[in-house]
């Protein structure tokens, strides 16, 4: 008869493996919906997508290159018809249009200056879905509209772009509050933050997915999608080391962020800022705070000498003026969920970023 544990040895390792196989099929079917279930074949497009990043300092969102999202089918297009193509944020599009350049033709779902966590969808949103060949989304949660319309549309490719960046949690050290006070419909603290776009690097990743998904829908145009996607790249690259210039004038005792829901965890994280709470401490604008965590986050911006609040210009300001007024606080605008008109203050996602981070710098420093 043999060993028993050699038995139980052997039996462990078995088990390992399966459990081991299981886990990396779920991990590949992660992140996208598309007609095409079938591809599980490697990705044609993945070297090309591996971008270094030469700083001086190391990227925390590096590690969210390892998720690759699944081959899409090629569209069959006629001669100069153009990809159809829908973006759900005026972020998304921005990033998207710059990528997809003259060989797309883009629409986006939501109008500017509107509230992502609020938004609700018209038939014609529904119309502009069923004929795309592909739609573009923020993911991680922010688009929770999403899942009634799709019902309406058939089997349209939606492709995440956020797909494989490692969501932060918003974890105020000082802010925490009771659970039970505040709305447990919608994300709390804790939960993944999906404004990933406040952090350029994230962005980085959204380039590289909407280049594979465009270079595999339209694959005559990969060199110049591939160009495109190189060429935004430098710039968010630019925009990195402007960021971290600017950060630098502002004495580190000051990085304590307080907005107007909790939407800056990207941001503190790969800049050396706390987010020491948030007036709605969630990370959705639906949820309502109770008067204990409004009484608490006074004592935290009290405690730390927080000097702004900082708004979104499409978020209801009532509750955060009402802060501001009680801790003698400055309420600051910036934009967060859209952008502004063409050719306002922030009109594309560069120029978002480099107002929003002037408005920061200018009231912390």
């Amino acid at each position: 008869m043999k060993n028993p544990l050699r038995l139980l040895l052997h039996l462990a390792v078995l088990i390992s493996f399966v459990i081991l196989l299981g886990t990396g099929c779920r991990t590949l079917g992660i992140g996208i919906e598309t007609a095409d279930h079938g591809h599980d074949h490697e990705h044609e497009h993945e070297a090309d997508h591996t971008h270094s990043h030469d700083h001086e300092h190391e990227h925390e969102a590096d590690h969210a290159h390892t998720e690759v999202l699944p081959h899409l089918t090629p569209v069959s297009l006629a001669d100069g018809e153009l990809l159809q193509v829908v973006a759900t944020t005026s972020i998304v599009a921005d990033v998207v249009s710059q990528v997809g350049g003259s060989h797309i033709s883009l629409t986006q779902l939501m109008p500017l200056g509107v509230d992502p966590h609020a938004f609700e969808p018209t038939p014609r949103d529904v119309a502009a879905i069923a004929d795309a060949h592909v739609v573009f989304i923020n993911g991680a949660g922010l688009e929770t509209f999403l899942d009634a319309l799709l019902e309406n549309v058939g089997d349209v490719p939606i492709v995440p772009v956020s797909a494989g960046i490692e969501l932060l949690p918003f974890e105020a050290d000082h802010h925490h509050g009771d659970d039970d006070h505040a709305d447990d419909d919608h994300h709390h603290e804790g939960e993944g933050d999906p404004h990933v776009w406040f952090d350029p690097n994230q962005v980085m990743v959204w380039v590289h997915n909407i280049e594979a998904a465009l270079s595999d829908l339209d694959p005559q145009h990969v060199d110049s999608y591939t160009a495109n996607a190189e060429a935004y790249e430098a710039e968010l690259e630019a925009l990195d080391d402007w960021i971290r210039v600017e950060v630098a004038r502002i004495p580190e005792v000051n990085r304590k962020l307080v907005a107007d829901h909790a939407l800056l965890t990207y941001f503190a994280a790969q800049y050396g800022f706390e987010q020491v709470g948030a007036v709605i401490p969630a990370t959705t604008t639906l949820a309502e705070p109770s008067a204990q965590q409004l009484a608490e986050l006074q004592e935290v911006i009290g405690e730390f000498d927080v000097s702004a609040i900082f708004v979104g210009q499409a978020v209801n300001p009532r509750l955060a003026e009402q802060v501001a007024a009680d801790t003698g606080t400055e309420l600051v605008s910036i934009y967060t969920e859209s952008l502004s008109e063409a050719g306002g203050p922030a009109g594309t996602y560069l120029a978002f970023m480099r107002y929003n981070v002037a408005a920061i710098v200018e009231a912390l420093r």
